[in-house]
């Protein structure tokens, strides 16, 4: 096949996953309740991790943060937002299958089956960082950042879309974090990374992880910080038993 043959198989694969990104944003843009109630359960008082948090410590809050929408089309807008990245989660196999189908002809065996486990094993990291802000991370940063006051005079009244992009970006955020692994076994495999030498670097890498966790952690408070640290740093102690096996 020669250059345009292939751009016009690219073409038609981006064509496909584009179509399937629009068939699953319309069917969540249409399951309107559903889909908020994911993405508004962090909110409420009865949302899964603060009663879990309320079992093991016997302490019972039940906080009350009022959502606003300051603009008249801002609510739709939302909507057509969420459920477009819905629409990109659920089509995101898929559309790394295209991907990796228009790929893998040029490709030897062995680099077929590392290409395979890299973006089978990525997609699985992604969606664990995922899940771990939508229990632990964003709740508690919504919790903390929602009740606080300088004052009992000042109020908190959250706009919806400042609730809604906290979110998405903490969700993206750690989805690529959890990326570390991944791309430490890749460059283990090239022979750019060695263990002794993630080993030999752990403080620095101690102090830069705490350096991330205050990034991708608006708020201040040591919990938070150590909630988002110490998964990073169990993410980097894996890299490095990672990147020892690769080299044996």
């Amino acid at each position: 096949m020669d250059f345009w043959g292939h751009l016009d198989e690219l073409r038609s694969y981006i064509i496909k996953a584009l179509v399937a990104v629009a068939i699953c944003a319309v069917a969540a843009f249409c399951c309107k309740d559903w889909l908020f109630a994911i993405i508004m359960g962090p909110s409420k008082p009865t949302f899964v991790t603060y009663r879990l948090f309320a079992q093991l410590t016997g302490i019972t809050d039940d906080f009350h943060v009022a959502l606003f929408n300051p603009e008249l089309a801002q609510q739709f807008l939302v909507h057509m937002r969420v459920a477009l990245w819905m629409g990109l989660l659920v089509v995101s196999p898929y559309i790394l299958y295209l991907l990796f189908h228009f790929v893998a002809p040029g490709l030897y065996a062995h680099e077929r089956k590392y290409a395979l486990r890299a973006v089978g094993g990525g997609y699985v990291m992604f969606l664990m960082g995922v899940v771990l802000n939508y229990l632990i991370i964003f709740p508690l940063t919504f919790r903390f950042l929602g009740t606080y006051q300088v004052s009992a005079e000042v109020p908190n009244q959250i706009a919806l879309t400042s609730y809604v992009s906290m979110m998405l970006t903490l969700c993206l955020m750690m989805g690529l974090v959890f990326e570390l692994p991944i791309l430490c076994w890749l460059l283990a495999k090239l022979g750019v990374l060695k263990a002794n030498m993630m080993t030999q670097y752990r403080r620095h890498a101690i102090v830069v992880i705490v350096i991330v966790a205050a990034v991708i952690t608006p708020t201040g408070d040591p919990l938070t910080l150590s909630v988002v640290a110490l998964p990073i740093y169990a993410l980097y102690e894996l890299s490095v038993r990672i990147v020892k096996r690769t080299e044996k």
